[in-house]
């Protein structure tokens, strides 16, 4: 199935019930009074994330959900029945966006993570609350209060360890399937990949990591030129960026040079998002395999010299898998790096506040 990552609705919640106008009576209670129940509220629209669906793509086939409406009051005090809630399922990962006003509402990234988004209106109240000493027989009741009706835009952010940027005819697609189970089209031609495809990488048991392959970019995508833009979201959740250049560019294909590839698309990503630029991102000087070794060892020294790059990069050729499992191994580490960093930190911060307690309690 392809991966449908926008989808816009129309959510309303449940109108309130309206109050009732009702009077007590019963044989020999000639003074019965007021009695007419308030009215039950509407049902409310909530959005849960979902860790079994990965796809917006059932809301193109319904675009408009509305929850219950509440009941009305009736006699003897008797209140409405409250309209029941209304829930959305949705992928973990997905933004919520108020399209009115272009407000991120909520960003769902844990699976059960619960958002209202349209409150159910008030129900009315009965006559019986209009009892006074000098209105003895009110006949006033109030309408239930409206619900909220809004329109949403969902954008779905797959949630990956590792996001590969490129521009088409990268090698991307080939690599994912190298390193992983995934299976993306692939071909001699730019931008065979026309949605992002995820593949588990699995190192040994209970080590395994998400890695994201998105539709190739190209100068001015950040623009809207291409397809990439259109998935750059997807990329901006991972913690490592992988780039993959072509060291040989394929005869009428891409012009640039390897360096220019790397600097057009750094471009991009500032444009787009500059907080991506600050991630860790390693170089994966792709299709080695075309060239003799020692030719392909001096070209992408030849191009990291030229970079400048400080960061960790790669010689592979990922049609063979020749030096893809070395890159593997090493993003298996960086994890468990981030992981006992992570753990250390946490550890510093519960000691430094139990040594704040323990101060509070001795003075």
């Amino acid at each position: 199935m392809k991966l449908v990552d926008e989808a816009e609705i129309n959510v309303s919640a449940g109108n309130g019930g309206n109050g009732c106008v009702g009077f007590r009576r019963e044989k020999f209670i000639p003074l019965g009074g007021p009695d007419g129940g308030d009215g039950g509220d509407g049902g409310s629209v909530w959005v849960e994330a979902d860790e079994n669906l990965n796809t917006l793509v059932d809301f193109r086939h319904q675009r408009s959900f509305r929850a219950q409406r509440g009941e009305n009051g009736m006699g003897s005090q008797r209140y409405g029945k409250g309209g029941e809630d209304l829930t959305i399922t949705v992928p973990v990962g997905t933004v919520i966006i108020n399209v009115e006003t272009d407000e991120i509402i909520g960003d769902l990234t844990r699976h059960g993570e619960r958002l209202l988004v349209a409150k159910g209106g008030k129900g009315g109240l009965g006559n019986m609350h209009f009892k006074s000493s000098v209105n003895r027989s009110p006949r006033k009741a109030l309408p239930g209060l409206p619900g909220e009706e809004r329109t949403l835009k969902f954008e779905l952010k797959l949630l990956a360890d590792v996001g590969l940027l490129g521009f088409p005819n990268a090698g991307k697609s080939t690599f994912i399937r190298a390193v992983s189970a995934a299976t993306p089209k692939v071909a001699d031609y730019p931008f065979t990949t026309l949605y992002p495809n995820l593949g588990v990488v699995s190192v040994e048991a209970h080590r395994s990591f998400v890695i994201a392959d998105i539709p190739g970019l190209i100068e001015g995508a950040a623009d809207g030129a291409g397809l990439g833009s259109l998935f750059l979201r997807h990329v901006q959740r991972t913690r490592l960026l992988l780039h993959l250049v072509d060291m040989v560019p394929m005869e009428g294909g891409v012009e640039a040079t390897p360096a220019e590839q790397v600097r057009a698309i750094e471009h991009e990503l500032r444009k787009y998002d500059p907080a991506m630029l600050e991630k860790p991102r390693w170089l994966v000087l792709n299709k080695a395999d075309l060239m003799f070794e020692d030719e392909a060892r001096a070209l992408a020294e030849e191009i990291v010299a030229e970079l400048g790059w400080a960061q960790p990069w790669f010689l592979v050729s990922a049609l063979s898998r020749e030096g893809t499992w070395p890159i593997m191994l090493e993003i298996q580490h960086f994890f468990d790096r981030l992981r006992e960093d992570q753990l250390e930190a946490e550890a510093e911060a519960e000691a430094a506040a139990a040594a704040t307690g323990n101060a509070t309690d001795a003075g």
